[in-house]
């Protein structure tokens, strides 16, 4: 073993090796820093680079790129209420709110350091426990899936801080939007109305930029005067007090970072969910829960923490059985194949030097995280002295530009518009966007594993309760509806 691992750092400290890392570091923070242009699209990008690439480098650019990608997103979000990757989206609210709080310098230092910690964690239960956890993940049918998508959307209940009831109606509008497209059980067109473009239904990239960029450009076109203050701020010391952060929050640090890895080990979960489930969580175990949603830095720390996290244990699965975690370790399982690495117990046998120079890698793209993530926070900071009136066209520009590249078509710009009138309707009257992200994220999911499990047991309902996973979940889940039901009531009996 420590010969493989000494020929592992050879192969790492290769001068064309950390070149290449570099590169897709600087690469990764633009292209998660732009609205649209996700941590996926940023690997499929890089393919067809690394198809000239040997394994290491290729595998090297993969990781720094996604690792970067994840935390660039953050960036727009405190700034502009606009989440660079889906990743961010569970804490833009949180986030921007901060910034307006004046705390843009703590908030943006928040995200830089706890999103490299979070990652290093990931890929110290990725070196360790890697097995052990695939084996729990493979372990997860679609009755598994169907709790946890259940226990996913019970997080809309928990986003919608002032009025759950609001939350839920948003949750059940996100839900109903995922159901557009085919039925993913009998193969049916469902709320087409006759249109091609319709039949792959919502995608949710154009979506997500029109109920919080679209949404906001119209709110900052109404009110560009008073936005034009708030957006004067100075720039600072992104470090300067995070050591009170983390004297008071390390346990959201360590919770997080746990639900991440443990989310991310799951296929197909990802980090998305991992930062919607952890935000909850932390709202929910709260000593101050009144505080969210109001720029509070609690459920920042726990979430960022978790998707970085999140990143380097969607690669368990990946590695061991050749299962993508999420979907950048699907198109990673490509290359890998490509390169003559074929994913599976026998990789650890057979290249067990490439192996641990993935981990090698994973451990140097975090390091590099906070060097030119601070660097990117200096140069995006340079936006907040853009006249407003100027800004504006230029990020739609950009989210014109990412809703086109996830359709390859108009019918990407047309969700986009129409989400983000919607949201910023919603908005007006009350309704929280969150809930509706989150119904469009799990929706297919969630209705694909009721479909599967349904089948399965032939209608029966106790079906979902006879696998001890898919029996732990579902107990979880419904006292927790029990929980909040009960609490409702009572909060509705008390005398104001």
């Amino acid at each position: 073993m420590w010969d493989a691992i000494g020929l592992a750092f050879g192969l790492v400290l290769d001068p064309y090796v950390l070149w290449v890392c570099l590169a897709s570091a600087v690469f990764g923070i633009f292209v998660g820093a732009m609205p649209g242009l996700t941590a996926t699209m940023a690997t499929a990008l890089l393919v067809p680079i690394t198809f000239f690439m040997p394994p290491v480098p290729a595998i090297g650019a993969i990781v720094t790129a996604t690792a970067m990608a994840i935390f660039a997103g953050d960036i727009p979000a405190a700034m502009l209420r606009i989440p660079g990757t889906p990743a961010s989206a569970a804490y833009t609210d949180e986030s921007y709110l901060m910034s307006r709080k004046g705390l843009l310098d703590l908030n943006l230092g928040a995200n830089l350091v706890f999103s490299a910690v979070g990652g290093l964690f990931g890929v110290a239960i990725l070196i360790l426990a890697a097995p052990l956890l695939a084996e729990v993940a493979l372990n997860f049918s679609s009755f598994e899936y169907f709790w946890l998508a259940a226990l996913g959307l019970t997080c809309a209940t928990f986003i919608a801080q002032a009025d759950p009831l609001k939350g839920f109606v948003a949750l059940l509008m996100g839900l109903a939007i995922a159901t557009i497209g085919i039925d993913p059980a009998a193969g049916h067109p469902r709320f087409t109305f006759g249109s091609v473009e319709m039949l792959q239904g919502v995608s949710f990239i154009p979506a997500m930029i029109g109920l919080f960029a679209i949404s906001e450009l119209l709110r900052g076109v109404v009110t560009i005067d008073q936005s034009a203050e708030m957006l004067k701020q100075q720039v600072g010391n992104v470090f300067r007090g995070l050591g009170q952060v983390w004297r008071r929050y390390w346990r959201n640090f360590f919770r997080g970072s746990l639900i991440g890895t443990g989310i991310g080990a799951l296929p197909g979960a990802g980090a998305d969910i991992a930062a919607w489930i952890s935000y909850a969580v932390s709202k929910r175990f709260s000593k101050e829960p009144e505080k969210f949603g109001t720029g509070h830095i609690e459920g920042i720390v726990e979430a960022t923490s978790a998707n970085n996290s999140a990143v380097a244990a969607a690669w368990i699965p990946a590695l061991v059985f050749g299962i993508p975690g999420d979907s950048i370790t699907a198109i990673v399982i490509g290359v890998l194949y490509m390169k003559n690495m074929n994913p599976g117990p026998a990789v650890f046998l057979q290249n067990p030097q490439l192996i641990y120079a993935v981990f090698i890698i994973f451990v140097l793209a975090n390091l590099l995280m906070l060097p030119i993530g601070w660097a990117a926070i200096k140069l995006a900071k340079q936006i907040l002295r853009t006249p407003r009136n100027m800004l504006l066209p230029m990020i739609l520009l950009f989210c014109i530009v990412g809703s086109y590249a996830m359709t390859n078509s108009i019918y990407g710009i047309i969700i986009m518009l129409v989400m983000g009138l919607f949201g910023w309707i919603m908005e007006e009257n009350g309704f929280p966007v969150g809930p509706v992200i989150l119904g469009l994220v799990l929706g297919e999911l969630f209705e694909q594993s009721f479909m599967t499990s349904m089948i399965k047991s032939d209608g029966s309902l106790l079906g979902f309760f006879s696998r001890p996973i898919a029996a732990t979940l579902g107990v979880t889940t419904i006292l927790l509806w029990v929980y909040m039901l009960t609490r409702n009531a009572r909060s509705r009996r008390e005398p104001a």
